[in-house]
C-alpha cells in the first residue's frame, strides 16, 4: 500500500472515531430534533407512545392553553394544558412531541428532550411533572397538561428563534393541535425545549 493510501485511510479511521465520540447519547433520554427540512428522532428504550381507550387520540381531539410560567437563572418553566374536545375516551402515556413555528408559520429548529427521574437537570414546578409517566384517562371535557422548560440565554453568539406556536403532537405521525402563547417564546441552544409526561 502506497504512504498516501495508508495515510488517507489513517484519516478515514480518525474522522470515525471523533464523530462517533461527539454523537454519543445518553440512554436514559430521548430527543427529537426538528429543523426547517429534516426530522429526525433519536429514541431508547424510554416509553415514547400513547395507548388508547375507545376512539383514538389523536392531536386534534384536544384544544390546548400555554400556561405563561416563571424564570430564574435564565430557565423559562410553563405548561400546556390540553383539553379534550370530541368525544369517546383515550389514555395519554409518554411525552408530548413538540415543533415551532415562526410569525409566519415557518417551521423552526428546534429539539426536545424528555425529561424523567432518571435523566432530570431541569425540576419543573408542578409535582407531578417531575415524575415518571403514568396512563391519563381522558373523556370529553377532561384536561391534561404537560410541562415545558427552556433556556433564554444566548450561547456562542447563536440567535435564539421566536416561536409564535407550538404544534404539539400525541404520537409521531399523528395529527397536532396549536397552542400559541400570549408572547413569542425564545428558546435557545437551537430551541431546545424539555418536556415532562402527560399528567
Amino acid at each position: 500500500m502506497s504512504r498516501a493510501l495508508r495515510s488517507l485511510a489513517l484519516f478515514a479511521v480518525l474522522v470515525i472515531v471523533v464523530t462517533i465520540g461527539r454523537h454519543e447519547i445518553d440512554a436514559r433520554s430521548t430527543t427529537t430534533t426538528t429543523s426547517s427540512t429534516t426530522s429526525t428522532t433519536t429514541t431508547t428504550a424510554a416509553p415514547v407512545t400513547t395507548t388508547t381507550a375507545g376512539s383514538t387520540c389523536v392531536g386534534s381531539d384536544f384544544t390546548g392553553v400555554f400556561n405563561e410560567g416563571e424564570g430564574a437563572a435564565g430557565t423559562i418553566t410553563a405548561s400546556v394544558t390540553l383539553t379534550k374536545s370530541t368525544p369517546g375516551t383515550c389514555t395519554l402515556n409518554g411525552w408530548p412531541l413538540l415543533s415551532l413555528q415562526d410569525t409566519t408559520g415557518a417551521l423552526l429548529a428546534s429539539t426536545t428532550i424528555n425529561e424523567h427521574p432518571g435523566n432530570a437537570p431541569i425540576h419543573f414546578p408542578a409535582a407531578q411533572a417531575n415524575r415518571a409517566p403514568v396512563p391519563v384517562a381522558l373523556a370529553h371535557g377532561s384536561t391534561a397538561s404537560f410541562s415545558l422548560a427552556y433556556s433564554d440565554v444566548p450561547t456562542s453568539n447563536a440567535a435564539c428563534p421566536t416561536a409564535r406556536t407550538i404544534s404539539v403532537q400525541i404520537a409521531k405521525g399523528g395529527s397536532t393541535t396549536t397552542i400559541t402563547p400570549s408572547y413569542p417564546i425564545q428558546p435557545c441552544n437551537g430551541g431546545t425545549i424539555w418536556v415532562s409526561p402527560f399528567y
